[in-house]
């Protein structure tokens, strides 16, 4: 009515002008003159079709349609363990063949409108089975609290130690992205192959709790309990021991597993080494089984390492260990990084009497998480 209302002010010529600028089609605007002349004949919002009018939909001529569709995108749920589409991609368009295959005449438009009707949308995994807790999960963590607190307290040091992945040293995609010109990203490799000459690189990092510093030793070659110690060696040799000139103990927080775990003995023989040549006092206070992602090097110093490198491809053991000092946040954190040529050999093993010289008390509660360390006095 609209159009029809300006062609009938702009004169002679003024529908097929309306009809350039507006794209409404001449007859379109032709009627609505004549309804401008008539008003009785205007249209209401009456519908132009009678009720149930037009094609049918396919979902109500074909009445297996829609359980069909379901038993292939759900077949474990629908009891078909023996779907075709049982082990691959359900694109919409796959899922249209599968249904041509079995009689049904659709397209993907049309499986896909299906699907959205039936309440089925494009989902992701999502990460919520975390396994069977433990029940001093909770109280694990209080403690560790509670631990912490007093040793700090105490102007004592608190660590929180663990290694970080694995990279392998060359032109490789590192995920994310940095700014460079316009059509000139960083070439890498299309496949993931260590390159023997280069070899791979080995984050172990020490985290200090209290005044917001990292310490990373960049190994080469192999995450043992003994290159886990050194790193905690270097660390208290390089920067602990400045910082805490009245240190007597120190506290370490870990995972339970790994180099560093709650039951690996070599790392207990190494830590008893350390305390013996530093003469402080040990403690260290374990992660529950199944809580690493709750340690805390992993927020506050590894994902800072992660978004400083990312979109670089690590090509050499000095890029690595620059990339990591040059990690800083506006809250104060700073980081140190020295690469660790040692050697550290697999498989090496404790006898039962070398764990019997340990000066080794675990704690009243939960002594397999929670012990302390303390120097001999009969030094090695």
């Amino acid at each position: 009515m609209a159009v029809a209302a300006e062609a009938r002010a702009l004169g002679r010529g003024g529908m097929a002008r309306v009809a350039r600028a507006s794209g409404v089609a001449v007859s379109t605007i032709q009627r609505g003159l004549i309804e401008l002349k008539t008003p009785g004949r205007r249209r209401s919002s009456a519908k132009v079709r009678r009720s149930g009018g037009g094609r049918k939909r396919l979902s109500d001529v074909d009445e297996r349609l829609v359980a069909d569709l379901e038993s292939l995108v759900e077949p474990a749920v629908r009891g078909d363990p023996e779907s075709p589409l049982r082990w691959t991609c359900k694109s919409l368009r796959t899922l249209a063949d599968a249904l041509r295959n079995i009689g049904h005449p659709v397209s993907y438009v049309t499986v896909g409108a299906l699907l959205r009707r039936s309440g089925y949308s494009l989902q992701a995994n999502r990460k919520t089975k975390e396994g069977k807790q433990h029940p001093d999960r909770n109280a694990q963590f209080e403690f560790i609290y509670s631990e912490v607190g007093r040793q700090q307290a105490n102007g004592q040091p608190v660590i929180s130690v663990d290694s970080k992945k694995k990279e392998l040293i060359g032109d490789f995609k590192n995920a994310g992205r940095e700014w460079l010109p316009e059509g000139e990203p960083r070439r890498v490799r299309v496949h993931d192959f260590l390159i023997p000459r280069k070899g791979k690189a080995i984050p172990y990092g020490v985290y200090d709790l209290t005044r917001d510093e990292g310490w990373v030793n960049v190994g080469i070659d192999h995450d043992t309990a003994a290159f886990a110690v050194n790193s905690i060696r270097s660390w208290w040799t390089t920067m602990g021991r400045r910082a805490y000139p009245r240190g007597r103990s120190l506290l370490i927080t870990a995972d339970s597993g790994g180099s560093n775990g709650a039951r690996t003995r070599l790392w207990k023989w190494e830590l008893q080494k350390l305390a013996n040549e530093s003469g402080l006092k040990i403690f260290v206070r374990h992660l529950p089984p199944g809580t690493s992602k709750w340690n805390k090097i992993e927020h506050r110093l590894f994902s800072f390492i992660s978004q400083n490198w990312r979109g670089r491809p690590l090509t050499s053991l000095a890029v690595i260990v620059n990339l990591i000092a040059g990690t800083k946040t506006k809250t104060g954190l700073r980081v140190r990084c020295e690469i660790d040529k040692g050697r550290y050999p697999k498989g090496e093993k404790i006898s039962d009497e070398q764990m019997a010289e340990l000066n080794f008390k675990p704690d009243k509660f939960h002594g397999d998480w929670n012990y302390m360390i303390s120097p001999n006095r009969k030094r090695r």
